[in-house]
């Protein structure tokens, strides 16, 4: 797409040209910077804001773009006093003062995968939900690429959205977030998902009802929808003037499994492939598989192609991750699982019990929650991070709970609590960066601690 092709959708979409726009970027994280370096290339008129004084990204920016007003330690009001729109990155609140001034006064509010769909006439498939997204996202990107469709993958994964288009693919793959969905209004996806609902982020969102109905802002559009047919929230968010497909680990659905002494994958009466033929552990991850088969079928990828790539697909880093086998101690790293519905998927595929490592910042969520699988699937509990103490009220001492002040004294814990054939499971149900710079420095972590076990 042209210059001129992105104007004209940008003024159609949003009322955004380079006459009498005015654009600030909130937030100089890597979003904002890929929206910064993305508007240099246009005519529109931009600046930058972040309430920190010295944002990690402020010297390539200044170098970079030199003659680019920026605002830095605090929200300055004249900023946005002068601003006609707001690109809001998705680590800032839309409840902040200054924001809520500007929405009030009928600014316009948009985000960078806005831009990103004004910018690109290719097809776009988008990944939501409370678990399962980067796993899908990624599964579906090499899926793509093993059918021979040139494929890019990012967003909330990874790279940013408007970073791929250096890439010129022919078919782009967007994990999403709520807070990316909250504030996106121009995406239109040929094929979307929301993959399960389950509490998180409830700091930034009133509650789960609130949550789910950001999340069901990716069906924004004309696309087709892909839906969990296991989960009920996602279930209500079918319309019937849109082509639904259906995905689901207990019953007939349009992809589903076929349960047995060989289990498989289906799609109708179809086999698609035996399920001992995915490197993956876990019930969730045998549903990540079936969302993303579903979702490349809506664009005719080549199925033998699909299942080609899920049989080499071995997963990602920090998530359900195999760190090593020590005295017979299986060591798991699911760094990634920053909410509850995340470490019950993960507790839930087990059929013995576990040594559960977990904590961080609970986000707001309700960890009673927690409390079933965690009588049903483990042995002890070791709580980590600055909610642990909530977290061991939550449990109700339905089994023995410790503290461990950092991982490598967790890892210590752990060893501690196993005997030959058990698992220690790293699957905190919180985010990290109560203690850590992010799940995967928790991971790193883990893996470090439990490394040096081998070695004692």
């Amino acid at each position: 797409m042209n210059t001129s092709e992105l104007l004209s959708a940008l003024e159609f979409n949003f009322k955004l040209n380079a006459i009498d726009s005015r654009l600030l970027i909130v937030g100089l994280g890597i979003t904002g910077y890929s929206a910064a370096q993305f508007l240099q290339n246009t005519p529109i008129k931009f600046a930058v804001i972040d309430s920190r004084s010295n944002p990690p990204l402020i010297d390539s920016l200044r170098k970079q773009m030199p003659d680019v007003p920026v605002f830095l330690g605090g929200f300055n009001q004249s900023a946005f006093e002068v601003a006609t729109h707001l690109l809001v990155s998705p680590g800032v609140s839309l409840s902040e003062v200054m924001i809520q001034k500007a929405i009030a006064a009928d600014v316009t509010i948009m985000s960078d995968i806005d831009l990103f769909a004004c910018a690109t006439d290719k097809p776009i498939i988008a990944i939501t939900g409370s678990n399962g997204k980067s796993t899908v996202t990624t599964m579906l990107g090499e899926m793509g690429n093993t059918a021979g469709v040139k494929t890019a993958v990012g967003g909330n994964l990874g790279t940013p959205a408007l970073d791929l288009l250096e890439q010129n693919a022919d078919l782009y793959v967007l994990e999403l977030s709520s807070f990316q969905l909250e504030r996106t209004t121009a995406l239109n996806a040929i094929a979307a998902t929301v993959l399960n609902i389950s509490p998180d982020h409830l700091d930034r969102h009133e509650d789960v009802i609130a949550y789910s109905k950001e999340k069901q802002k990716i069906f924004s559009g004309t696309g087709v929808m892909v839906l969990n047919a296991d989960d009920p929230l996602v279930m209500n968010m079918k319309s019937k003037e849109r082509t639904c497909l259906t995905f689901s680990t207990q019953k007939h659905a349009d992809f589903y499994l076929r349960r047995g002494e060989s289990s498989s994958l289906m799609q109708g009466e179809q086999f698609l492939m035996s399920t001992s033929e995915l490197r993956l552990e876990g019930n969730h991850n045998v549903a990540n598989a079936l969302a993303a088969l579903a979702l490349g079928s809506t664009i005719g990828l080549n199925i033998e192609a699909m299942c080609k790539a899920l049989k080499k697909f071995k997963g990602l880093p920090h998530r359900m991750q195999k760190v090593s086998e020590i005295g017979r101690v299986l060591w798991i790293n699911d760094s990634k699982a920053t909410n509850i519905g995340a470490c019950i998927a993960a507790l839930e595929g087990y059929e013995h019990k576990v040594v559960l490592i977990a904590g961080g910042d609970a986000k707001g969520a309700d960890m009673r929650d927690l409390l079933p699988v965690i009588k049903a699937k483990t042995k002890s509990v070791i709580l980590i991070g600055k909610d642990a103490k909530l977290i061991e009220a939550a449990l109700e001492a339905c089994v023995p709970i410790y503290y461990a002040s950092n991982m490598k004294e967790a890892v210590r814990i752990a060893q501690n609590q196993t005997i030959a054939g058990d698992t220690v499971l790293l699957s905190p149900a919180c985010a990290s960066l109560d203690q850590y710079k992010s799940y995967a420095d928790r991971g790193n972590k883990f893996i470090e601690a439990v490394l040096e076990l081998g070695t004692c």
